[in-house]
């Protein structure tokens, strides 16, 4: 099914966490101002992902997109790769950075750079855009001339664009509260390759320690905790847990009360219709028992009205 909504609702990161659980394959656009200044200059960009997995981007549906990128390197010309693809019949059903390869034309280490200059780059400079439409269309067909024939989880690819990411204003609404602490989602060590900073931030993911201890115990900027704390929470691994602090600007540990929350998670597989609509901020399951959650807007006002109380 179709799924449509804006990143002021639902960011790309959240968006593609999304469809990485629910193993999606399909096609998704992104409509966004090229230039603030005029909104009426748009650009499009596309992102293929075959059962959760990326396997390719770009920002036209002709594809000759991977033909032009190889070319401006200098690896190979446009009229050799067409003269290939003519007289090969591996192109009929193989991507055609792994045809290249089977022919000798490219190797497996330019494979890999071709990855990342048409998929990990765009995606992460995509984080930073902070209005655009998207709309997700399943399809079984597959854009073999724009593959290389390499993929990656959306999980991965959000955590190598978030590492990278230099401008977090278009994501800063998004980052946990430095007063609330970090749930894990499960019981055993990540799949994920974690880097140094996410492991050290990952061993306080107990529900009982804010992100403002932490980074006092880590002696790291507050900012670089709650983005660590965001990369952790929108591949599944943790989720936000609000806490009440018995006295104002206290951190102890051993003053720390716990509040559960019911925030959303990503950390189980969707099977059932969702819709991303205008004024949704999280997919939603078609299950009529399932009670509203509680905004986070409201779970915060609490918290500083409760400090208040005890001030």
């Amino acid at each position: 099914m179709t799924i449509t909504g804006n990143f002021a609702d639902f960011s790309l990161p959240e968006l593609l966490q999304f469809l990485d659980q629910g193993k999606k394959t399909g096609i998704l656009y992104i409509e966004f101002c090229v230039d603030e200044s005029n909104k009426s200059k748009k650009q499009v960009y596309y992102i293929w992902l075959h059962q959760g997995r990326v396997i390719a981007a770009s920002d036209r549906l002709d594809q000759q997109g991977l033909t032009l990128m190889i070319a401006q390197r200098g690896w190979i010309s446009e009229r050799v790769i067409s003269r290939v693809i003519q007289i090969s019949s591996c192109f009929a059903n193989s991507p055609l950075g792994l045809c290249l390869k089977s022919q000798g034309l490219l190797q497996p280490e330019q494979l890999k750079l071709l990855f990342n200059s048409q998929v990990l780059r765009p995606v992460c400079s995509l984080f930073q855009i902070k209005d655009a439409l998207f709309r997700f269309e399943p399809t079984p067909t597959l854009p073999l001339g724009e593959m290389t024939g390499l993929s990656m989880s959306a999980s991965e690819v959000i955590l190598i664009g978030l590492r990278a990411l230099k401008d977090w204003s278009a994501l800063e609404e998004k980052l946990p509260d430095p007063t609330s602490g970090l749930s894990g989602l499960m019981i055993k060590q990540p799949k994920l390759q974690l880097n140094a900073q996410e492991w050290q931030v990952w061993e306080f993911v107990n529900g009982q320690v804010s992100l403002q201890h932490i980074a006092n115990q880590l002696s790291l900027p507050i900012a670089t905790v709650q983005q660590i704390a965001f990369r952790l929470i929108v591949v599944g691994l943790a989720e936000e847990y609000f806490m009440v602090a018995t006295t104002p600007n206290s951190f102890n540990l051993e003053e720390t009360l716990p509040q559960p929350t019911s925030t959303v998670s990503f950390s189980e597989p969707l099977s059932e219709p969702v819709t991303v609509g205008k004024n949704v901020g999280k997919p939603q399951k078609s299950d009529k028992t399932e009670k509203a959650p509680v905004s986070q807007s409201f779970l915060k006002s609490l918290v500083g009205f409760l400090r208040n109380k005890t001030a």
